[in-house]
């Protein structure tokens, strides 16, 4: 088939080539902006060339578009974790996941973890628009009758946005602030990020140079630069603690539930989370 290509139609055989390089002859999805005969014609090409699966996405990618922003508007039943910074928030999550809870890592499809230093040892980031198409494919695997637990987030994950009503419902879903001593915390930031190279830690304190402040930024930078990283986690966490309480102050405290944990004990907390059963739809 391809042979023939290169004799009567070389762009085309081009074609065919670069999507069994994606992923060889198994299935494929083909579409246009609109939908129309273009894609009608090489979804033909690539059933005849071989492939075991070829798929038209009716009315194109800008249908499918329409169709994924739809689905971030109510109803949707959120359960969020909050705490601040170091809290074990996405390790719990992935306790959840295996106790057989629905998840939703939005710091993994944004691959980022959400603060200054949030991009180290991660690979790039996705566009907004890929980071929506992504978080849709996650949602549409979910059982709608069932909550979807996700980590308390600024709209923000490093440069890519949490579309706008799913943040509102996030926001005003009820949230589980998980409530770990200070110098656990620094113990945790210390074993995450630790192993990162010294430059790039420095980098990412100068980043939020002017928000934290001369003095401890001051102070970060010279503990860091004598190997004191549990100094460097507490003077992070003095500004990141402020940060995270802000954003706090503006839920519904009757949402809120406090739940005091040690980091040795995130087995503990899940079990207490699963306890406090659903919570009513995201949107009531």
């Amino acid at each position: 088939m391809v042979q023939g290509l290169h004799f009567v139609g070389p762009r085309l055989a081009v074609m065919v080539e670069q999507a069994k390089a994606l992923g060889g002859c198994g299935g494929i999805a083909v579409h246009c902006w609109r939908g129309g005969e273009r894609s009608k014609s090489v979804a033909w090409l690539f059933d005849k060339a071989g492939f075991d699966q070829v798929v038209l996405l009716h009315g194109g990618y800008k249908q499918f578009r329409k169709h994924v922003l739809s689905c971030f508007e109510p109803p949707l039943m959120f359960k969020v974790i909050g705490g601040y910074t170091g809290s074990g928030k996405t390790e719990t999550l992935a306790l959840l996941e295996r106790a057989g809870e629905q998840v939703i890592d939005l710091e993994g499809l944004a691959e980022h973890k959400g603060s200054a230093f949030g991009g180290l040892g991660m690979k790039e980031q996705p566009s907004t628009e890929h980071f929506e198409n992504l978080l849709w494919s996650e949602l549409a695997s979910m059982d709608p009758d069932r909550p979807v637990w996700l980590e308390d987030e600024s709209q923000m994950i490093g440069k890519v946005k949490i579309p706008d009503p799913f943040f509102r419902i996030m926001r005003s879903s009820e949230l589980f602030f998980v409530d770990m001593p200070l110098a656990e915390r620094a113990e945790r930031l210390v074993q995450d990020y630790g192993a990162h190279d010294r430059k790039d830690l420095a980098a990412a304190i100068e980043r939020i140079a002017k928000r934290m402040g001369p003095q401890h930024v001051k102070n970060a930078l010279e503990a860091l630069d004598a190997g004191d990283l549990y100094r460097v986690a507490l003077l992070a966490l003095g500004y990141y603690d402020k940060t995270y309480f802000h954003g706090l102050s503006k839920r519904d405290p009757a949402r809120v539930s406090r739940i005091t944990v040690k980091a040795s004990d995130l087995d503990h907390l899940v079990v207490e989370l699963k306890a406090h059963g659903t919570p009513s739809p995201a949107q009531q």
